[in-house]
């Protein structure tokens, strides 16, 4: 099976969906936001609450064009779910495309397949945070995750 991949079409700049990535995670992810990420070998934790977080390091960075994260560490830690450290070793890459009708956007989230466990769960999340990443570039206000 195939890793979870999503893509959406925006109506901006390269370079605003870039700075989105980079330096304005906190604006439509989580406002629980500790380190850097405009920086290839930056580090960063994201945390939504107490029993979930991840740390990532910033593996690839090609401006306006590609951002890609390496996941560390993390820890998942919801009731019924066994497996709790799944993205550990997973890589989210971000692609910036230039179309004649605007930017498309594609995250694929390498080692986030439908055999693992928090499938289900961390899709819909992903599908959230990336409507929220949306709004956010387009209008300037996301949903980010707030404690």
């Amino acid at each position: 099976m195939g890793n979870y991949s999503q893509t959406i079409q925006l109506g901006v700049t390269k370079d605003r969906v870039f700075k989105a990535l980079t330096d304005e995670i906190p604006f439509w992810w989580t406002t629980m936001f500790e380190g850097s990420s405009n920086k290839k070998d930056d580090r960063f934790t994201i945390r939504f609450g107490d029993l979930i977080y991840k740390v990532m390091q910033v593996k690839e960075l090609n401006e306006n064009t590609k951002v890609v994260w390496h996941v560390e560490d993390s820890l998942i830690a919801l009731p019924g779910l066994k497996n709790q450290k799944e993205w550990i070793g997973t890589t989210i890459v971000w692609d910036i495309t230039e179309k004649e009708n605007g930017i498309v956007l594609q995250l694929e989230h390498i080692g986030l397949s439908p055999e693992i466990e928090c499938y289900a769960i961390c899709t819909d999340g992903w599908r959230q945070f990336v409507k929220s990443l949306e709004a956010y570039i387009e209008t300037g206000k996301g949903q980010p995750f707030s404690n």
